[in-house]
C-alpha cells in the first residue's frame, strides 16, 4: 500500500498508479474499478497536474543554483551576482604596419593623420570581413617622403580590428524611474564599447565614462558605466547612482553608446589586408601600403555556459588576493579612508632593485597625525599583506617624494572683450591654476600636460586670447650646516643637456664662505659649480648632473647658512620636454605656489593701423 506519493517521481503513469493504490488502499474503493469508470479521467486529471507542478518545481530549484541551471540566462545572473563578468563576443584583431610613400611629391606635408574607423577588407574562406582601425594615427615625413603610421605604444604595430562600428543613443528619463538602457545586438563586443554623456541633446562637449572594471578607488563622483548580457541576450548599459559605483547621467542628457558587432571567431586567421580608401594629398589619391605583422586572432563567440560555471566559482573564489600591484592599491584605497591614493610597484622596479619586497608609498588626507599614518600602516601589514600575499613578500613603505613645479603663465588679455581690470584676470588665472593642480595633479600617477592647461585657460574668459606656459620642476633637500653634505637628487624626467647660454640646474640662495651663492652648472657641461651672485666661481666642482638619469649629484657640500632660513635647499632644473612631465613610483607633482605667477599683456584686438598712402 502506498499512502504518501512522492513529488521527484514525475513520470505520469507512475503517478496516476501511486493514486490508485492510494485509493485502493481505503475500504469504500477495495472492489472498486478504476479503468471502466469516470473517476478515471479525475485521476488522469491530478496526475497530470502533478506531473507539471513537480517539473516546475525541479526545473524552478535546479535554475536557483549556478551548478545545476540550464538556462543561460540564470547562469548569466549567478555569474553576476558572484561579481564575475560574463565575457560577450570578442572581435578578431590584427596588427599591421601602415605607410605611405610620397617620394618626389612636392609640397607633400610634415605629418599625416589617418582617422579612426579606417576600413580594410580581408578574405578568410572566400568570405569577406570588415576589419577598422579604432583610434587616429600619425605619420611623419622621414625625410625622403616616407611615412610610416606609429602606434599609442611607439611602435610600427598599427591594431585593426573586425566588426561594425554602431552607435546607441539613450535619452536620461525622470530619476524618479529606473533607468534601463538596453542595447539591442547580441554580437556586442563590450570590450570595444565607448559611453559618452552629453548635458543636452544638441550639446557638443561629453564626459567619456569608463568601464567599472578598470576603477580602483570608487566613489560617488566617478564615472563609470557597466555593460551585462541581459536574459533575452541583449545587452544592458547600467550607471552608478551616487552610491554603487559612481555618478549617474542626469535627466534630460543624452547617453551616446559606440560600440563594434562582430562576427567572432569566424574572422580570425586574416593574412591580407587591402585599405578600402585612399589619402589624398595635393588632390592626388594616394594607397596605403598594408603589411601584416600578425595576422588576425582573437575572435571568439560569447562565453558558453559550461565555461561560466566552471570560471565564476574560481574568480569568486580568488577575490581579496594581493598578486598584483592594482590590487593592493584597490585593497588600501578600499579599506583606509585616511588613505588619499596609494603607489605601490614590485622591489625589481625599485631603484635600487630590491627583488623580494613590495613597495607602497601612502598619500595621506591632510592633518593625517603621525600615529594615525603608523597606525594605518601597521594595519596594512598585519591585517592585509601579511595574510593575503600569495607569495612571501615583504611589504616596505616609502614616503611620497615631491616634486614641486614652477608654472608662469603670459597671457594676451583684450580689455574690450570684459569687464574685468588686467589685475583681476591675472588673479583669476592665477588661482585657477591653483585648482587645477589640486582637482587633477597633486596625486599619484597624474601627468601634467601644458596643453591640457593651456586649453583651461584660454575657455576661462572671452578676453583671453592666447596662454603660454613656461615650466621649471624643483625638488627640495635637506642639508646639514657646517657639515659635508653628500647626496643624490633624483628627478622624475630627464634633465635638458647642456646648453652655452642656459643654465639648466640651479640651486637657491646660501652662505659659503661668508659670500652669498648658488649652485650651477658649468655652461656646455653637466660639471656643477659654486658661483656668487655676480658669477664668479667660489669652486668649480661641487658635482655634477646626468641627463638622462635625471639626477643631480653633490659631494661634499659645506654651506655656512641657508638664507632662506629653511632647513633644505631648492634645486631647480630645466626638463628635457617641458610639454608634458610624467611621475614615476611615489613621486607626486605639486604647484609651488610661491615661484608660480600669471603675468596679463594687453592686446587690443579691435584696434586697427590706418595706413596712410
Amino acid at each position: 500500500m502506498a499512502s504518501t506519493i512522492k513529488s521527484t517521481d514525475l513520470d505520469f503513469t507512475n503517478i496516476k498508479q501511486k493514486l490508485k493504490s492510494h485509493l485502493q488502499s481505503k475500504a469504500e474503493f477495495n472492489d472498486y474499478d478504476f479503468e471502466a469508470s469516470g473517476l478515471s479521467n479525475i485521476l488522469d486529471v491530478l496526475a497530470y497536474n502533478t506531473h507539471v507542478n513537480g517539473l516546475t518545481a525541479n526545473y524552478s530549484l535546479n535554475e536557483s543554483f549556478l551548478s545545476t541551471a540550464q538556462l543561460r540566462s540564470s547562469v548569466v545572473s549567478h555569474a553576476q551576482t558572484l561579481g564575475y563578468e560574463v565575457k560577450s563576443s570578442t572581435a578578431s584583431r590584427a596588427l599591421v604596419n601602415l605607410s605611405l610613400n610620397l617620394t618626389g611629391v612636392l609640397g607633400r606635408p610634415a605629418q599625416l593623420a589617418l582617422a579612426a574607423g579606417t576600413l580594410f577588407t580581408s578574405s578568410i574562406d572566400g568570405v569577406s570581413y570588415t576589419f577598422r582601425t579604432r583610434d587616429t594615427f600619425y605619420a611623419s615625413d622621414d625625410g625622403t617622403g616616407l611615412y610610416t603610421f606609429i602606434a599609442t605604444d611607439g611602435s610600427t604595430n598599427i591594431p585593426i580590428f573586425e566588426g561594425i562600428e554602431k552607435t546607441k543613443t539613450f535619452i536620461v528619463g525622470e530619476k524618479l524611474e529606473r533607468q534601463i538602457y538596453v542595447i539591442p545586438d547580441t554580437t556586442i563586443d563590450t570590450s570595444t564599447a565607448v559611453v559618452q554623456v552629453y548635458e543636452t541633446v544638441s550639446s557638443a562637449s561629453f564626459i567619456s565614462y569608463t568601464p567599472l572594471s578598470q576603477a580602483i578607488n570608487v566613489d560617488a563622483n566617478t564615472t563609470h558605466f557597466s555593460i551585462h548580457e541581459a536574459p533575452n541576450g541583449y545587452y544592458e548599459l547600467n550607471f552608478g547612482d551616487g552610491v554603487s559605483f559612481g555618478k549617474s547621467p542626469e535627466p534630460g542628457e543624452k547617453v551616446v553608446v559606440s560600440y563594434l558587432s562582430t562576427k567572432g571567431v569566424v574572422a580570425n586567421n586574416g593574412t591580407l589586408f587591402s585599405p578600402n580608401s585612399t589619402i589624398t594629398i595635393n588632390s592626388v589619391q594616394y594607397t596605403l601600403n598594408v603589411v601584416t605583422n600578425t595576422e588576425s586572432t582573437g575572435g571568439a563567440p560569447k562565453q558558453t555556459i559550461e565555461s561560466i560555471r566552471q570560471l565564476a566559482p574560481i574568480a569568486f573564489a580568488g577575490q581579496k588576493r594581493l598578486v598584483t600591484s592594482l590590487d593592493y592599491k584597490g585593497m588600501i584605497e578600499t579599506n583606509f579612508s585616511q588613505v588619499q591614493n596609494a603607489a605601490v610597484w614590485s622591489g625589481d622596479q625599485n631603484v635600487p632593485i630590491d627583488y623580494g619586497a613590495i613597495y607602497i608609498s601612502l598619500n595621506f588626507q591632510n592633518n593625517t597625525s603621525d600615529t594615525v599614518k603608523q597606525a594605518v600602516k601597521d594595519g596594512i601589514t598585519t591585517n592585509f599583506t601579511d595574510n593575503l600575499s600569495v607569495m612571501s613578500m615583504t611589504t616596505k613603505f616609502t614616503d611620497p617624494i615631491d616634486t614641486f613645479l614652477e608654472v608662469n603663465v603670459a597671457i594676451q588679455f583684450d580689455p574690450a572683450r570684459t569687464g574685468k581690470s588686467l589685475g583681476g584676470i591675472e588673479t583669476e588665472v592665477y588661482q585657477y591654476i591653483q585648482t587645477y593642480f589640486q582637482n587633477n595633479i597633486e596625486t599619484f600617477d597624474a601627468v601634467f600636460r601644458k596643453s591640457n592647461l593651456a586649453t583651461e585657460i584660454d575657455a576661462l574668459d572671452v578676453s583671453i586670447l592666447s596662454s603660454e606656459i613656461t615650466v621649471k620642476p624643483s625638488m627640495r633637500q635637506n642639508v646639514t650646516i657646517n657639515s659635508g653634505n653628500t647626496f643624490t637628487i633624483n628627478f622624475p624626467m630627464k634633465i635638458a643637456t647642456p646648453d652655452d647660454i642656459f643654465y639648466r640646474v640651479q640651486s637657491g640662495p646660501f652662505e659659503y664662505g661668508g659670500v652669498v651663492g648658488t649652485i650651477k652648472n658649468k655652461l656646455s657641461s653637466t660639471v656643477l659649480q659654486i658661483v656668487d651672485l655676480q658669477g664668479n666661481i667660489l669652486l668649480d666642482n661641487i658635482g655634477s648632473y646626468n641627463p638622462t638619469a635625471g639626477t643631480v649629484d653633490i659631494v661634499a657640500f659645506e654651506p655656512t647658512q641657508i638664507i632662506t632660513g629653511q632647513p633644505y635647499l631648492i634645486f631647480s632644473v630645466t626638463p628635457e620636454n617641458d610639454s608634458y612631465i610624467k611621475p614615476l613610483r611615489n613621486y607626486i607633482l605639486r604647484l609651488d605656489t610661491a615661484k608660480s605667477s600669471a603675468t596679463a599683456t594687453i592686446d587690443r584686438q579691435t584696434t586697427s593701423l590706418e595706413v596712410t598712402v
